[in-house]
């Protein structure tokens, strides 16, 4: 569990991540070392889901035997599927990571929705409805698990 108290506003008690893939985590389908290294240490604090439509189809290699649940999507249909597995985690303990327009939903539904503005871009919908916005996935990652950070984006 992550523990967060935000100075004039809400007490966070993170027990899972929902990350989106491609886009997000992955460049081209590609997921970094130093990305796939973060999120190993965040799946040893919260139960990690990784959800997406495999555009590439890397997902199995690329997050094979680092501790993190990976949900194939279909390609239709994504936000709600995401919102699915959100409801499943339980949104008021859930982070939730992206940058498509199939994010938005579970950015806005989540007790912290974090938006990557990344190579890949980010969906308007996804940025307005994120709470706070990173232009790197290691960034969103590094608040997580360096969660003081938080504070003085996130304070009254």
């Amino acid at each position: 569990m992550i523990q967060i108290t935000i100075p004039g506003g809400d007490e966070l008690r993170l027990e899972a991540a929902l990350l989106d893939m491609n886009g997000t985590l992955a460049v081209d389908g590609t997921i970094s070392p130093a990305v796939l290294e973060r999120v190993r240490r965040l799946a040893a604090r919260l139960r990690v889901v990784v959800a997406t439509a495999d555009t590439f189809g890397t997902a199995v290699g690329s997050l094979d035997g680092i501790g993190v649940e990976l949900r194939v999507l279909g390609e239709r249909f994504g936000s709600a599927q995401k919102e699915k597995i959100l409801e499943q985690l339980g949104p008021g303990r859930t982070v939730a990571v992206g940058n498509g327009v199939n994010d938005h939903r579970m950015l806005a539904l989540a007790a912290l929705g974090i938006a990557v503005l990344g190579r890949e871009g980010a969906a308007w919908e996804t940025l307005r409805r994120a709470r706070v916005v990173v232009t790197d996935p290691a960034d969103a990652l590094d608040l997580l698990l360096h969660p003081k950070r938080l504070i003085a984006t996130l304070r009254d």
